[in-house]
């Protein structure tokens, strides 16, 4: 059996990769576990109501496959009418809820290297939901920036609020019968999230709500497994995942040969122009790469995306390697809870563009431009996994600690180390602004550079969520280990046979 090194951003990911990991599971059953169980820890993250985009290395053949699970707008979905409400898709609500991903994605990860049946991979997230798990210091945040979402939902509110009435406080008991129903359903047969008793009981809960998406969306959703990007650079080829997600503006940061920051708003511009859906319409590839000359207009961001994402990267000692992103988009997705379910829904569908002429505009049957960014790096002797939290700065996060990963000595004191991002109303800014962590190194030069490229420049107080959470497991020489970054709740572990 393989030593497995592997990070998560809650403690209960690393249990569940270690219980699964005893039984026997490798390095694709350990990732798939740690993810099972953060859609019951951290639901204000990441649930099964979400999308997902994963990449997997197969060390015997050396390929990195992209898994895209990402879902799509209703058959029926109405951008003019969704036009006569405002400019911009509503921020929540039924109109933002897409066909979630997650559980398609869990089971091509499974096909494409797992040892055990799915339902072993579940286990721990089941008993996790039944007996319950502690409420932890970012689930407890984000329930108190949010109360009022949580309070309008009878999903959320009978979720997260007491029985006086009161929010739940960090250490509080959090079980959740319904989501383990559901989810040891599914550890019987995946498929019925999708066309089964799950899919109509989501849907008929949905609709309810009035969102459009029917059984008919559901049972169309496939997961799409394909090749993954690719970029050499000194040595060291980077891989992400292709569009609709944002893997391009990583690699384009990655590419240039300009200074990060300028890279990084020239991509962010990129990115924000040219970025849809490939099953929908053409995608300009090259024009996301930084490849060639493109006028880029910035258009209207998203909604802040606080709390939006969970990554889990794991490598064995072998060189076999998994790192995915599961996200329910903004701090509860939607603001809904499907109750019979316990399933907490997505609002990707904000991210849609309403205008007409955008390749990410809202059309029916179509996926939207996602932010989910996971990446691997391979070299001689070198393989390191690397995701995050960070919504649509997650591409300028990575950038900054990417390329250092491949050979620090000390991953947990990189991750530690001060960052910037930018971004706008994605970070709550009314202007593009760059947003610094106090200590940044040569903070100086970057905020000339910011201006230089009309970006506003602010200071945060400390280290913050928006500054993204990024794990990382590595295989370096024939050792593996693994950091979670110290602004999340999580941990690393290298779990021995």
């Amino acid at each position: 059996m393989a030593t497995i090194a592997i990070a998560a951003p809650h403690p209960a990911g690393v249990t569940a990769a270690r219980q699964v990991a005893a039984e026997g599971g490798g390095v694709v059953d350990a990732a798939l576990a740690a993810a099972a169980a953060l859609t019951v820890a951290y639901p204000h993250q990441c649930s099964i109501g979400g999308d997902l985009v994963a990449l997997v290395r197969d060390a015997a053949s050396g390929t990195v496959r992209a898994v895209v699970s990402a879902g799509a707008a209703a058959a029926a979905a109405d951008p003019d009418l969704l036009r006569t409400l405002g400019p911009r898709m509503p921020a929540g609500g039924p109109h933002t809820v897409t066909v979630p991903g997650v559980v398609a994605g869990w089971a091509e990860l499974a096909r494409l290297g797992a040892r055990l049946p799915l339902g072993r991979a579940l286990a721990p997230a089941v008993a996790l939901a039944r007996d319950g798990v502690t409420v932890s210091k970012g689930l407890a945040r984000a329930i108190r920036n949010r109360i009022d979402v949580v309070r309008a939902d009878p999903g959320l509110s009978t979720l997260l609020m007491d029985k006086k009435g009161e929010p739940l406080r960090f250490g509080a008991p959090l079980v959740q019968a319904a989501l383990a129903a559901t989810l040891d359903e599914l550890s019987e047969d995946w498929r019925h999230f999708y066309t089964g008793p799950t899919a109509q009981r989501l849907v008929a809960g949905l609709r309810a709500r009035g969102c459009p998406l029917d059984l008919a969306d559901f049972a169309g959703h496939r997961a799409e497994d394909t090749e993954a990007l690719s970029l050499t650079r000194d040595g060291v080829t980077w891989w992400a995942a292709p569009p609709p997600t944002q893997g391009p503006a990583l690699l384009a940061v990655l590419g240039s040969d300009a200074d990060r920051l300028t890279a990084a708003r020239g991509a962010e511009l990129r990115r924000d122009t040219l970025l849809g859906d490939p099953r929908s319409g053409a995608v300009d590839l090259d024009g996301l790469l930084l490849r060639e000359h493109r006028e880029s207009a910035a258009l209207p961001s998203g909604p802040r995306p606080a709390g939006d994402t969970v990554a889990v990267t794991a490598v064995d000692d072998e060189g076999n390697a998994v790192t995915l992103i599961q996200s329910v988009f903004q701090s509860f997705g939607s603001g809904i809870a499907e109750p019979t379910t316990g399933v907490v829904l997505h609002n990707r569908g904000s991210a849609f563009s309403l205008d007409a002429a955008h390749p990410g505009v809202l059309r029916p049957g179509a996926r939207p431009p996602h932010t989910l960014c996971p990446a691997l790096a391979t070299g001689p002797d070198r393989v390191v996994a690397l995701g995050c939290q960070g919504g649509r700065a997650q591409a300028w996060i990575l950038s900054q600690v990417g390329p250092e990963l491949v050979d620090a000595p000390d991953p947990h004191a990189l991750l530690a180390r001060p960052r910037w991002v930018i971004g706008s109303r994605d970070l709550g800014r009314p202007l593009p602004t760059l947003v610094l962590e106090p200590g940044v190194p040569d903070a100086p030069n970057l905020a000339d550079t910011a201006h230089r490229l009309g970006l506003a420049v602010a200071e945060l107080a400390g280290p913050h969520d928006e500054a993204g959470h990024v794990q990382t497991a590595r295989l370096r020489a024939g050792v593996v280990d693994a950091a979670s970054d110290p602004r999340a709740d999580g941990t690393a572990a290298v779990l021995r046979p």
